[in-house]
């Protein structure tokens, strides 16, 4: 008799039907997709290892074989899948895995290198905004340094009655084309109106003060004088201005002073010479031509042409310049007395002076000398350390007029100090070959013998001006008591 352990040894075990069966068929179903390897593995299995087979007809005959057990197996529930299927399918999805987590690698080490490139071109750009932001402040800090300085030598010319007035520079080859051609369009379009000119003339004589007085200083004191007018006059075919020469109409430089006029501008040739203006003496002679009279004589007889005719018209007349000739003086005095070029003073009246005598050691009248004292130097001092700071309530300016009224000495004194110190300064400039001089006022008239006195003392509190007479014994100046 067996035992109950040999009978499960020996017999085969079959599935129980109904229930059972169709549990392990609907649980057969979540893997019908992994099929195909077991299909292949039995058409393999049942061909012995064929190798001389063609792999389309295999391809072929595996999905015959697995569309006909994919139907065997709706009808009949078969075993559940085996590890080896398991792993199989598992490996499958780990491949594929694989593969996208590699394509992603890839996406993503591209995605790094286009960061990485704009992240560069980002930080150029903020390099270079950083870059001309500075080298913006580093330009406004320059330009306010400039004009600090400028400021700065605008004072101190001032404190010496001097004005920057510049110099004359080459614009651009475009700016010169620009106003050439809108200079050519004026002339082009050139209309004279002598009606216009006259009024506009007037209305410039009035601008400029005409009739109005100012005063002048001379060598013994001051006086009132008049502006003298520049004389013009009007041609039918051109103008006169000054002692001459004539200037034809025709001419640009003409063109544009009577542009200027007739638009109501003073005329921009005469702006350097005369700076605040000057009024004009006009002579109406329209109705009349200038014709420049030769300096050789003139046949003294009456022209006449082939024909009988006469050789000019009734309204045409001969003229010449005055030919008035100017003093020295007067020359001299229509000069500029200085002119600032390249940073330097230069007396203009002096060189000319000197080139009319043929002296080098002709002196310029009205020259003004500045002489250095100790309030001088003191307000220096306290101006580089205190530069907004220019009061000098301490301190005056005295003006004092050589003898002969051609050299101005310019002194800066405190209250403080005395006629002594004034003598010392003057002595010191003027030198010890000066006879002996006295120190004196026109208003009120006084002389300031007392060498001991204050400048305070004698009540010269404000700026004033003094003058230098020789010493005199017959008609002594009252002193200042």
């Amino acid at each position: 008799m067996s035992s109950p352990l040999s009978m499960l040894k020996k017999t085969k075990r079959v599935p129980l039907q109904g229930l059972h069966s169709d549990q392990w068929g609907r649980e057969k179903v979540s893997f019908r997709g992994n099929l195909l390897t077991e299909f292949q593995a039995e058409v393999v299995q049942n061909d012995g290892g064929d190798d001389s087979s063609d792999p389309s007809s295999l391809q072929t005959s595996c999905s015959d074989v697995s569309k006909a057990k994919s139907k065997s197996l709706l009808k009949k529930a078969g075993p559940p899948p085996s590890d080896f299927e398991l792993m199989s399918v598992m490996m499958q999805r780990v491949n594929l895995l694989e593969k996208i987590l590699k394509s992603q690698a890839q996406e993503l080490e591209t995605k790094d290198q286009k960061i990485s490139m704009l992240e560069k071109k980002l930080r150029l750009r903020e390099e270079s905004v950083s870059h001309d932001l500075n080298g913006r402040d580093d330009v406004e800090s320059r330009c306010q340094q400039l004009q600090n300085q400028v400021n700065d030598m605008e004072r101190f010319l001032n404190d010496y009655g001097l004005i920057w007035v510049g110099e004359e520079r080459s614009s651009d080859s475009g700016e010169c084309e620009l106003t050439h051609s809108s200079e050519a369009s004026r002339i082009r379009d050139f209309h004279l109106d002598f009606d216009l000119v006259l009024h506009r003339i007037m209305d410039l004589n009035i601008l400029t003060g005409e009739g109005e007085s100012f005063v002048q200083s001379t060598p013994t004191g001051a006086q009132l004088v008049k502006k003298n007018p520049v004389q013009l006059r009007l041609y039918s075919n051109g103008i006169v201005m000054f002692d001459g020469p004539f200037r034809s109409y025709q001419e640009h430089s003409t063109q544009q002073f009577i542009q200027d006029v007739m638009d109501g501008y003073f005329p921009s040739e005469l702006q350097k010479r005369f700076p605040h203006g000057v009024p004009f003496e006009v002579f109406d002679k329209r109705d009349e031509e200038f014709i420049f009279k030769q300096p050789w004589e003139r046949f003294p007889g009456e022209g006449r042409t082939v024909c009988g005719k006469k050789e000019e018209s009734s309204n045409v007349r001969r003229y010449q310049t005055t030919g008035n000739k100017l003093t020295m003086d007067q020359f001299l005095n229509r000069m500029p007395k200085v002119v600032i070029k390249a940073g330097k003073v230069i007396g203009v009246r002096k060189s000319l002076r000197e080139m009319l005598q043929g002296s080098s050691d002709a002196q310029c009248s009205d020259s003004v000398i500045h002489i250095d004292t100790a309030a001088l130097e003191a307000r220096k001092e306290r101006l580089q350390i205190f530069p907004s700071d220019r009061t000098s309530c301490d301190i005056i300016t005295l003006k004092v007029k050589s003898e002969d009224g051609s050299q101005t000495y310019m002194l800066k004194m405190f209250f403080s100090e005395t006629m002594g110190h004034l003598r010392k300064y003057l002595d010191h400039h003027r030198g010890d070959d000066h006879p002996g001089y006295d120190i004196i006022s026109t208003f009120p008239r006084c002389c300031y013998e007392d060498t001991t006195r204050t400048l305070q003392s004698y009540g010269l509190t404000s700026n004033a001006t003094l003058m230098l007479r020789k010493t005199q014994h017959s008609h002594p100046v009252p002193a200042v008591k």
